[in-house]
């Protein structure tokens, strides 16, 4: 896929978190969860074609960052602030799970990833990733 691509899906998902927090985070966990893991993934993407690291047929699964083996694995490339960014997708990607699947948790763990997701984008920012700008 290519940046416009990410770009378009990023945008989706950052009006998706921002509705879910205005309509209470409590209620939208699931929305939070999968919109967040998938946007983390649409900004590495960004960042690594940006940079010239992957093809239009690399594709990052939110799923990788359920284990730093796997991590380690499937991202083997050093691009900025590396370690940052895949530390708080695992972060993230962990969290996931418990938002999306079972009973409602406590809203501290929306919470958490939301602050997690906003450290995250900072990061991407920071790496380069300016283009983040323009939806806000």
């Amino acid at each position: 896929m290519n940046i416009e691509s990410h770009l378009k899906n990023l945008k989706e998902s950052l009006e998706e978190i921002e509705n879910s927090i205005k309509i209470g985070i409590e209620r939208r966990q699931r929305t939070i969860g999968f919109h967040t893991s998938v946007a983390g993934c649409d900004m590495l993407e960004i960042l690594l074609h940006k940079l010239n690291l992957i093809d239009s047929g690399f594709a990052v699964k939110h799923d990788w960052f359920n284990s730093k083996r796997k991590i380690a694995e499937k991202i083997n490339i050093d691009f900025p602030k590396k370690n940052d960014i895949l530390d708080i997708m695992y972060e993230i990607e962990t969290n996931r799970n418990l938002l999306c699947y079972g009973k409602i948790r406590d809203k501290e763990i929306a919470n958490k990833v939301i602050f997690l997701f906003n450290k995250l984008k900072k990061i991407f920012m920071e790496a380069g990733l300016d283009e983040i700008e323009k939806f806000y």
